[in-house]
Formats: structure tokens, C-alpha cells, sequence
């Protein structure tokens, strides 16, 4: 078996199953294929919850980064509850069979429908981006209270000295209008939710900011939770910058017992649970050569990836070419005319050919969930290997996936 990877690195990678595997997957679902590694995912879960020994910490996996029910039970099953940033994902996680009050809701910009939709299917965690929308939720609140559970409510936190210039969240001075308007229905202001930013690998983003992110909270006189939410990193690049869970968890901890009351402590990983248990299985359809450097078609596209303005386009390639007598630079490229249709550039890749399988590692957050019918390609099948045995649990799409919803006059042809 033949180790490759991206952009030159001397560092030998490994393929995540044999190629008997990878081309038994592609026989059975086709080609391109996401392939999820339940071990790779469940061995992820408990060295994350193992890293915060917090007591009172509750994990609760940011499903924005994958949606698949079948992967949101696994979380379930090993004790995590659901992080919500919209009314979908909430919908997703009650069909994975999480109880409303396992789950979050930390989004922005709802509208009166949203709101009513949440407390419908019994929401009762909410953090919100603003006084406006904690003034809606309110008077939705009021309306019919007689018919909801009281609802825990947070304020998800804006510092410009931490977080930049974002569109997130309330300041602190805007703190007393929020428990005022809380207070004028008979509800309480108890947490705070801090978000760092998309993909943040460095530990000391997180670390240096907990005094102040506290000293903030305090601010709150019923705090009751906080909620360190999201944006924790992953290491694409195998030298890249990785996310230190137990320093975190460590530090974290330690400021948690300086504090007077018991405070509940949330935290919410995505990316960082789930990018690495997931594979995107492409084949070679064609190769040709400009100059030295090897130019490889797969059958898939850049659709089928994060957005690259986003969240980043790298990720490790791959493949189980026997031969590597010799490596030469490498573009993998989509079967799209769009001109930055890339899945890698500068690839050090042995000589391909068509049928060659190649495997696009992280790809288990902001795979799926982020892929489109861009250019118009039906999207993959996704596939969860598990106790030796795979199974299908996402069906692939076909064209008339492109018509769902049109409405047109239509005659087919006899």
C-alpha cells in the first residue's frame, strides 16, 4: 500500500481503510462515496470528554458540521446532547431521538415563526444573538406560556477585544436593558455563551480569555451556566497547529473551582468531534500532463467540500497506487469546468491513471453539510463503517434530485 500527501510534506500518511475496502465501498454505493469510521468517531468523543474532569460539564456535538441522524445517534449514545444553530438542526436532532432538553439553541436572526417552531418541540436551552431577538422571543414567550415549559434563557456574548468585529451577540452594556426585558415576563438571564471564532487551533485563543470571559458572566446576578461554546479547531494539515484538549480542559477547570457557586459548564464541539472520522472516496476519469505536473480528473467536485472562502479548502489526498518509484506535483481536480473546481493543489501523487482510487481525508464536517447541487451534480451517498460491516445511510442522489420542487409544464417523451 502506497502513502501519499498534499503540498510536499515529508511526513508519510496512511490511507484510513485498505484499498480491498475502499474499492468493495465503491462497487456497492459508487463513486464519489463519504465514508464515516465509527470507531475513529467514538474513540474522538471519549478523548474529548475525557479531557474537561469538570464535573458539572455537559458536551453537546455542533451538528451544523454534519447532520446525519445515524451519526447524531452515535453522539447520543455516548452520553453527548445536541447543539443547535437553527430550527433544522433541532429538527434533525429530535429525529436522531434527542429529548428537547438535550438540546441548545444558540442562532441568530430567527423570526416569530422560528421561535414558536422551537418552543413547539419543546426547546427549553436558548442563547440569544441580541436585545431585539430576546424581545421577540419574549413576546412570543408571553403569548403562550400557559402551554410551554419556562425556558432557560443565555445571552450569546460579544466582547470586540476577543471575538473581533462580529455581528455575534450582546455587549455587556446592553446587559441590563436584556435582564430588564427578560424580567418583564417573569424570566431569568442565566447564562452566557461564548463563541471564539470558526476553527480556532490554538489553544491559548481559548485559554488566556477565561478570566475575563468569567469576571463577564458575574455580570449576570442569576448566572447559573456557561456555555464555551464552539469554534474549536482541527488539524488538516498533519504539522499543522492541533487543538489541545487537556490543556484546555485543564485551565478551564481549574478557574471553575475558584468560583463561588456551582456553574454549570457546556461545551459545544463540531468540527473537532467529527472532521476526522470522515473520507471522501473519488476515482480517477482522467489524466494528462502539462510540463511535469500531473493534472488527475476525479469524479467528484469541489461541491462536495466545504466551501473553500469559508471553511478552508485543504484537506490530505491520498491513494493506494502501488507504485512510488517516483512522486510528481499534483493537481486534483473535480468534474466541473468551474475554474477553481480543486480538491488539491501541488498533491505529491505517484503516476495515475483512470480507476485509481483516491481518498480525501476530513472530511466529516462541512462535507455533506456543506455540499450543493453546484453545476448541477447529484450528491453523493454517505456510508458508516462499523463493527467490521458497512451500511448505507444516506441514498445517492440521482438527477431527478435536481427537479425536487420545481414547478414547471412538463412532458416526458414516450
Amino acid at each position: 500500500m502506497v502513502n501519499t500527501q498534499e503540498s510536499g510534506l515529508t511526513e508519510s500518511l496512511t490511507t484510513p481503510f485498505s484499498a480491498e475496502l475502499a474499492k468493495e465501498l465503491l462497487a456497492n454505493y459508487g463513486s464519489p462515496l463519504y465514508v464515516y469510521q465509527s470507531d475513529r468517531l467514538r474513540q474522538t468523543i471519549s478523548y474529548i470528554t475525557q479531557s474537561i474532569l469538570n464535573p458539572r460539564t455537559k458536551f453537546h456535538f455542533a451538528s451544523v458540521t454534519n447532520g446525519n441522524v445515524a451519526l447524531l445517534q452515535i453522539f447520543k449514545n455516548c452520553g453527548w446532547g445536541l447543539h443547535a444553530n437553527t430550527p433544522g438542526d433541532v429538527y434533525l436532532g429530535i429525529k436522531a431521538g434527542f429529548a428537547p432538553v438535550q438540546i441548545v439553541y444558540s442562532g441568530s436572526n430567527l423570526n416569530r415563526a422560528d421561535l414558536e417552531q422551537l418552543l413547539s418541540w419543546g426547546v427549553t436551552s436558548l442563547n440569544l444573538d441580541s436585545v431585539d431577538q430576546l424581545s421577540l422571543f419574549c413576546e412570543v414567550y408571553q403569548e403562550f406560556k400557559s402551554t410551554w415549559s419556562a425556558p432557560r434563557l443565555g445571552l450569546r456574548l460579544n466582547l470586540p477585544e476577543l471575538t473581533g468585529d462580529s455581528r455575534i451577540g450582546v455587549r455587556p452594556d446592553e446587559f441590563s436593558q436584556a435582564i430588564n426585558t427578560a424580567k418583564s415576563v417573569g424570566l431569568k438571564l442565566g447564562g452566557l455563551h461564548f463563541y471564539r471564532g470558526t476553527g480556532t487551533n490554538a489553544t491559548q485563543a481559548f485559554t488566556q480569555v477565561i478570566t475575563q470571559i468569567l469576571a463577564v458572566c458575574q455580570l449576570l446576578p442569576d448566572w447559573e451556566y456557561l456555555d464555551f461554546g464552539g469554534g474549536f479547531g482541527y488539524a488538516y494539515r498533519t504539522q499543522g497547529l492541533a487543538f489541545n484538549w487537556q490543556e484546555f480542559g485543564r485551565e478551564l477547570s481549574q478557574h471553575l473551582e475558584n468560583i463561588d457557586k456551582k456553574i454549570e459548564l457546556i461545551i459545544e464541539p463540531g468540527r473537532a468531534a467529527i472532521a476526522g472520522c470522515g473520507t471522501l472516496l473519488t476515482q480517477v476519469v482522467s489524466v494528462k500532463w502539462q510540463e511535469g505536473k500531473q493534472v488527475v480528473g476525479v469524479d467528484t467536485t469541489v461541491a462536495n467540500l466545504s466551501v473553500p472562502s469559508v471553511y478552508g479548502g485543504y484537506r490530505e489526498i491520498v491513494t493506494t497506487k502501488d507504485s512510488i518509484d517516483r512522486l510528481y506535483p499534483t493537481d486534483v481536480c473535480g468534474n466541473t469546468t468551474y475554474s477553481r473546481d480543486y480538491l488539491g493543489r501541488n498533491c505529491q501523487l505517484p503516476a495515475l491513471a483512470r480507476g485509481d482510487v483516491i481518498y480525501i481525508l476530513d472530511t466529516g464536517a462541512y462535507g455533506y453539510a456543506m455540499s450543493s447541487h453546484f453545476l448541477h451534480r447529484p450528491r453523493p451517498a454517505e456510508v458508516l463503517l462499523e463493527n467490521g460491516t458497512h451500511k448505507l445511510i444516506r441514498q445517492r442522489e440521482n438527477y431527478g434530485a435536481l427537479l425536487n420542487n420545481q414547478l414547471f409544464n412538463y412532458r416526458e417523451d414516450k
